[in-house]
């Protein structure tokens, strides 16, 4: 009995040490910083969503980055790039952003300076973009943002000429927010046509009441062709004089 015990307070006694190293799960490890860039739409680096972007680069080049978007998401990029030594520069120059998706369209930003002209003594300049929210399904005249891959350029619009190849460093951020798919309006508020209201069935030998809403025209009050005088058989008439006229007046020139 009393091995019984002693077997079982060592197994008691070593339940915690077996179970500690399946209580700790892995920590994920963080994403790499991606630290390259593309030169085209065909060499676009591949950016996951709240990946740390660092990119060393020549003032003056194209930068591209792609990541991909659901439908119901909402992207959110910000840039700041690190301008070279002001000792180095001539002037001001300005930077741009722009994002176009799957099919190389431009998409518009709903808020965030897309261009930044930074000064000649200016260290970094910022820039940011919110993109609209990704719809489920769009018209195929639109150009609302669908499902898929999306690009991201950055590149110098208006610099001084001297400061081309001057080093820069590009850090880059982008985040997405999920949300509704549905477009934004989807509800119906209100019915599209007005509700019709139904008559009712007369008991045999009642007379009709007269209904304020039945509006329709009498079949004396209209006209038409066949009655007269009526508007559009004057406007025939004096139509074919008009045109009477014009053809003496131009047989006689």
């Amino acid at each position: 009995m009393r091995a019984l015990l002693l077997a079982a307070g060592s197994a008691c006694a070593a339940l915690p040490a077996i179970a500690a190293p399946a209580a700790a799960a892995p920590s994920p490890s963080p994403r790499p910083t991606i630290s390259t860039a593309g030169t085209s739409f065909l060499t676009a680096t591949t950016v996951e969503p709240g990946q740390p972007v660092r990119v060393p680069a020549s003032t003056g080049d194209y930068l591209y980055w792609s990541f991909a978007a659901a439908a119901g998401q909402t992207g959110r990029i910000t840039v700041t790039v690190a301008l070279p030594p002001a000792a180095s520069r001539h002037g001001a120059a300005t930077y741009t952003i722009d994002v176009f998706d799957g099919l190389r369209r431009r998409q518009a930003c709903t808020a965030g300076p897309q261009n930044a002209t930074a000064a000649a003594g200016a260290a970094s300049v910022r820039l940011g973009c919110t993109l609209r929210q990704v719809r489920a399904w769009a018209e195929p005249w639109s150009d609302d943002p669908l499902p898929g891959t999306y690009y991201l350029r950055l590149a110098a619009s208006s610099l001084p000429e001297q400061d081309l190849g001057l080093p820069i460093r590009a850090d880059v951020r982008i985040t997405t927010k999920d949300g509704d798919a549905r477009p934004a309006g989807a509800k119906l508020e209100a019915p599209l046509s007005p509700a019709v209201n139904p008559g009712t069935t007369l008991a045999p030998g009642a007379a009709p009441s007269a209904s304020p809403v039945d509006s329709a025209p009498k079949p004396a009050d209209r006209q038409d062709w066949f009655s007269w005088p009526s508007s559009r058989w004057w406007w025939t008439i004096g139509g074919g004089v008009l045109a009477a006229v014009t053809a003496v007046a131009g047989y006689t020139l």
